[in-house]
């Protein structure tokens, strides 16, 4: 691993540039890298900084004897309403299958039950398709991946902030903020996989966010500024299960494996009000709707909630898929298999974002996009557990896609 100091800063050139370090930028990278590119992954604080790492759920793969990539296209148009691009859903749950087993082979241990993997279902599918790592996978793909790269040759550019992307002759030159001044690469083609901004959203709101600080969306508005073209910048998401209370869980994404594994929504009367494996956007407004008509709960701060009866899941399953939420709640003094809990949506993703083709091509030559920057893969909704998986996708087609570009 080549770091970054004083001998690769203003002028040094890479075929490949990647910008953002959660799962897309990684798995870019790597694939990059093993297309034989040289390649620079810039991030603006750590490399271990990301939205990626905090992904609990899962991630969807059509792996049940039941389930095809067809039925999962199926279900992710469905859950989008008909607003997502068929050409990338297609890409999405076509790859899927090939994704986990790449994954596999950079050592993320997926759990497994009966001789196969442990499947869950999700709001919004028809089938058990999500694999997990008990409640962690999004650190365990991005560990993975991260120590992959970080095993190679390629360049970690951290604490570096994007501040301009321009052609140039030999492809693209970037500026970079930096603790020790204003930094210029140059690189044949870029990759930006930079997230979303649902945390500075969130901020502007006066709402809670599941995201980190990191997520304020900056390079979208660079990109736009060069001339990428975007859709459905508007369509942020909600995630329906929000930490309410304790303050300590406030922002805290609790996985919807709870409602997978049992879990069901109630108001103060103790009612089900919606179907809990409905899609996100679905789920979300019937809380709205619920404690705006005078029926869900308050929280011992006064914020607005439902319950998310907890009580329903299996200590089994919760030991298994959700010990890291079990540990979070009871160092809280809260067991949530005994009583339980308050939750309410917070802020959680943008499904908008750069347009891109197949190959993870923006409309800008040379310029490539993956992960929750780009649009068009979820439409205006996502459903769960897509997004790791088009992190993985269209992170490996980015990459190999721009290190070809590059060559060429």
């Amino acid at each position: 691993m080549l770091r970054y100091d004083r001998l690769v800063r203003n002028g040094a050139s890479f075929d490949v540039l990647v910008v953002g370090s959660g799962a897309a930028g990684l798995a870019a990278a790597v694939s990059a890298e093993r297309a034989g590119a040289r390649v620079a992954l810039a991030t603006k604080t750590t490399v271990q900084a990301c939205n990626s790492a905090k992904a609990q759920g899962g991630i969807q793969a059509a792996f049940g004897d039941d389930d095809s990539p067809d039925i999962h296209a199926e279900d992710v148009m469905r859950s989008s309403h008909d607003t997502a691009d068929p050409a990338l859903v297609e890409v999405l749950t076509g790859d899927a299958r090939s994704a986990i087993q790449w994954l596999e082979e950079l050592g993320v241990a997926f759990t497994r039950q009966n001789g196969g993997y442990r499947l869950a279902r999700c709001g919004g599918a028809t089938r058990q398709r999500l694999l997990q790592v008990g409640d962690r996978t999004g650190h365990a793909i991005t560990k993975a991946l991260r120590d992959t790269y970080e095993a190679g040759d390629g360049a970690e550019l951290p604490h570096h902030v994007l501040r301009t992307l321009t052609p140039s002759d030999g492809g693209w030159r970037t500026s970079f903020e930096t603790k020790d001044g204003a930094a210029d690469i140059e690189a044949g083609t870029v990759v930006l996989a930079a997230g979303g901004r649902c945390f500075a959203e969130a901020e502007t709101r006066g709402v809670l966010s599941t995201n980190h600080p990191n997520a304020t969306g900056e390079v979208t508005q660079i990109a736009l500024a060069a001339g990428a073209e975007s859709r459905d910048l508007d369509a942020l998401q909600y995630h329906p299960n929000g930490g309410a209370w304790p303050s300590t869980m406030q922002g805290y994404s609790i996985p919807e494996t709870t409602r997978a594994y049992g879990a069901v929504l109630l108001n103060a009367a103790g009612e089900e009000f919606t179907d809990s494996l409905g899609a996100r956007d679905t789920v979300s407004q019937a809380i709205f709707d619920e404690v705006d008509a005078g029926r869900g709960v308050v929280t011992e701060d006064g914020r607005p909630a439902v319950w998310l009866d907890t009580t329903r899941i299996t200590p089994g399953d919760a030991e298994i898929s959700l010990p890291y939420m079990l540990r979070r709640y009871r160092s809280a003094g809260i067991d949530p298999l005994s009583e339980p809990i308050y939750t309410y949506p917070v802020l959680h993703y943008q499904n908008g974002g750069l347009v891109i083709d197949e190959q993870a091509g923006t409309s800008l030559e040379g310029v490539y996009a993956c992960g929750e920057i780009t649009g068009g893969t979820h439409g205006r909704n996502r459903m769960m557990g897509n997004s790791l998986l088009e992190c993985v996708v269209f992170g490996r087609r980015a990459g190999r896609a721009a290190a070809e570009a590059a060559r060429g």
